[in-house]
């Protein structure tokens, strides 16, 4: 029978001492490294007026701020900065939107004004806008009034009814039309002889009455008041029946 001596003692035989597999207490675990935790960078800190503050500091507009989500809205209103942000976008918008506009042709004060109310700005910003246009010289309805007196004048041979509608139509101020208007040169005879004669000429196969009664009517809807229409009509169709009669205006 063999014997077997006591861990680290030796047996009474002679026997070599026998090593044991395992320490009292049981078998210990193979030892696993265990990663050091990557450091991680510091949020920035919030931002006050007097510099960089902890994000637990007083929000400068009052009360704790709050942390901002991933995409930086505050959760104030949904606009990021709130309804300054928000406006002040708005407003560039608008701007830009008038100015596009300009490009291709003028507008009144009134006609500018509403263009920029269509982005659902309040009247501050409107009227900001529209004070920013008339500083640089793009809105001016004095000038305006001057192109559309020109225009109806030399290009449609228009009558001052005619172009005093047109410039109320196009929110042009009262003052400032007649003031405009005054300007113009009382001439509406001549003009409107002008008008006659260009047409005149294809009324010649036309019964005399019916001749006279489509030139006036197409005289009238130009602006010309009712005698001057029709006496423009009746010497425009007499030179046209008496070639070399021909009526001069000093």
């Amino acid at each position: 029978m063999v014997r077997f001596s006591e861990p680290g003692g030796e047996s009474g035989d002679g026997l070599a001492p026998v090593t044991p597999l395992f320490p009292r207490g049981g078998a210990q675990r193979p030892h696993t490294a265990v990663p050091r935790p990557v450091p991680q960078r510091e949020a920035a800190p919030f931002a006050g007026p007097g510099g960089w503050n902890d994000t637990w500091a007083d929000d400068p507009r009052g009360g704790k701020a709050e942390a901002a989500d991933d995409d930086g809205y505050d959760g104030d209103d949904g606009h990021g900065d709130g309804y300054d942000a928000c406006g002040e976008i708005e407003r560039e918008i608008a701007e830009k939107t008038l100015l596009k506009k300009l490009r291709t042709r003028s507008l009144s004060v009134r006609e500018a004004r509403a263009v920029v109310a269509e982005r659902g700005l309040d009247n501050a910003a409107i009227e900001g806008v529209i004070g920013a246009f008339l500083r640089m010289g793009y809105l001016d309805d004095a000038k305006l009034a001057d192109q559309l007196i020109h225009a109806g004048v030399d290009r449609k041979g228009q009558g001052r009814t005619v172009i005093a509608q047109t410039l109320a139509k196009r929110g042009i101020p009262r003052g400032i039309a007649d003031a405009a208007l005054d300007a113009l040169p009382d001439d509406d005879a001549r003009r409107a002889l002008e008008f006659a004669r260009t047409k005149a000429g294809s009324m010649s196969g036309l019964d005399r009455d019916v001749a006279l009664r489509r030139l006036s009517g197409q005289l009238a809807r130009r602006g010309y008041g009712g005698s001057v229409a029709l006496q423009a009509a009746r010497t425009a169709l007499d030179e046209v029946a008496q070639p070399g009669r021909r009526v001069r205006f000093e």
